[in-house]
């Protein structure tokens, strides 16, 4: 796949099974109910969004607006197909994400990563670096959080502040 034909835009239901499969693929993340991207697809429409070449999934991102934190968007997950990554397409769906009229007034990312998990770490730090924000990492869930043993902790990842309405360009040499 290349990315010079991707359709960015809102997630919608019949996005939820495509979300759940590109999740489990990567063996990374943490895979959620498909009910959860279901709910996510159809209540989260505002902060969810789909990178799309032709029929099939490129990409995701799946976001919300904490309550507590209104100045923020959290990122649930974010996720590239292995054909499209090393392209810049994660930092190009953060970009768009926080483009959406429900994010665009938002001054910090936020996101909690596991150590192991490499590639969102530097994810999230190249994105901080184009958008000209401090990345601050700290302590977010620890791994007696989780009711199952063996889940790693989860750092806290918080990106700001932004202008809001303002987000970073694509980065010289970011084909996406």
């Amino acid at each position: 796949m290349s990315t010079a034909r991707l359709e960015m835009r809102a997630a919608r239901r019949e996005d939820a099974a495509e979300i759940w499969r590109l999740v489990k693929a990567t063996g990374v993340l943490d895979l959620n109910s498909p009910y959860c991207y279901l709910l996510a697809c159809e209540e989260l429409g505002e902060t969810c969004l789909v990178a799309r070449e032709g029929e099939r999934l490129a990409g995701f991102v799946v976001a919300l607006r904490p309550p507590r934190r209104p100045d923020a968007v959290f990122v649930w997950q974010v996720a590239v197909d292995a054909s499209q990554r090393g392209r810049g397409l994660g930092r190009r769906l953060l970009r768009e994400l926080l483009a959406l009229p429900g994010c665009a007034d938002a001054r910090w990312l936020e996101a909690t990563v596991t150590p192991s998990n490499e590639a969102s770490r530097a994810l999230f730090r190249a994105f901080a670096r184009e958008a000209g924000a401090d990345c601050s990492v700290a302590p977010g869930f620890s791994s007696e959080d989780f009711p199952e043993s063996g889940h790693e902790a989860e750092d806290l990842f918080r990106i700001g502040p932004l202008d809001a309405g303002d987000t970073p360009e694509q980065a010289p040499g970011d084909r996406s």
